[in-house]
């Protein structure tokens, strides 16, 4: 037998976890949802036998939505893992939210007057939040058929949402290089000095080159990722672990930045920035996703961090 043999069995047995994630116990789950809604939309309400019956079915329903969580490996990868528990997470809120709306409606409509234009009036309402409330266990059943399927797809799923934070705040200096292109500069505490620009543009370069730091492994690993041995699917979660610091880094940056600028707390924060994305350049470059022929990005990245970081120092000198 190959020495893999065992691990190619693993695999396939998380993939069998992962086709009952997207089917039978979460379709279950989401008719278990609609049953008790439908229970408890309308007039008589359930006797205490039968709510007592939807209410062990609601039960094993999440319990078993629970253990299809607990049985993916941990040797499958952490960052897998935290995507299938958050799944199984927001299907559980979702059915708690559920529960929680036909409680407190049905604690209201014992002071709600009996004559049935108050009914019909409160009944309605009623209807509605149930209904939004079970179309939220719906979409969380759903979005489980698009859970990844091995540890290096939710990587770059991770990679992808890491380099989507950054995109939405590219530009965070617009509105104030808009007023002081129009000559609505106010007051000093306003807008940037001419020093303060000159840091400005190597605290930019940095953000840059996160940016394109993230590009690059992303496409790395969508290109060389693997999943098929315990060090490989390690060298992924390291990735995942260390992309998920730069966004929080750059805004930390970003917001040292606006007027009046204090340069050693700019420092500190481009300092903070540099180090997280040397260490991603250098986690990429000692792992698989990084053959002969993509370490030339590497190198340009890692010097171009290092310029930046460079040029901070030396705009920031005369301040320690």
């Amino acid at each position: 037998m190959e020495a893999r043999e065992p691990l190619r069995d693993a695999r396939g047995a998380l993939r069998a976890v992962l086709a009952r994630l997207r089917g039978q116990t979460f379709q279950v789950t989401s008719q278990e949802a609609t049953k008790l809604s439908l229970a408890f939309s309308r007039p008589p309400l359930p006797s205490a036998e039968n709510c007592r019956k939807l209410s062990e079915d609601v039960q094993n329903a999440i319990l078993a939505v629970a253990t299809v969580y607990y049985w993916l490996p941990k040797g499958q990868g952490t960052t897998l893992r935290k995507m299938v528990r958050d799944a199984t997470t927001e299907v559980v809120e979702g059915m708690i939210q559920l529960t929680d709306t036909i409680l407190n409606a049905t604690v209201e409509s014992a002071v709600i007057d009996s004559n049935l234009e108050g009914f019909v009036l409160f009944h309605f309402s009623l209807s509605q939040e149930q209904l939004i409330s079970t179309g939220g266990v719906w979409e969380a059943c759903e979005q489980v058929s698009n859970l990844p399927r091995d540890n290096q797809a939710a990587v770059v799923s991770a990679l992808a949402a890491c380099l989507g934070a950054l995109v939405e705040g590219q530009d965070p200096y617009g509105d104030i290089m808009e007023d002081e292109e129009l000559g609505f500069r106010g007051n000093r505490d306003t807008y940037w000095s001419e020093a303060d620009r000159q840091l400005l543009s190597s605290c930019m370069g940095l953000m840059k080159a996160s940016k394109a730091c993230l590009k690059k492994v992303l496409a790395a690993v969508k290109a060389h990722g693997k999943a098929d041995s315990p060090e490989h699917i390690a060298q992924l979660d390291d990735l995942a672990d260390i992309a998920n610091e730069i966004s929080p880094s750059v805004d930390e940056l970003a917001l040292s930045m606006y007027p009046p600028v204090n340069p050693l707390a700019v420092r500190l924060n481009a300092a903070k920035l540099a180090s997280v994305l040397k260490k991603v350049l250098e986690i990429a470059k000692t792992s698989h996703v990084c053959p002969p022929s993509e370490e030339g990005w590497v190198q340009f990245l890692t010097g171009a961090v290092d310029h930046n970081m460079n040029k901070v120092k030396n705009f920031t000198q005369g301040q320690l």
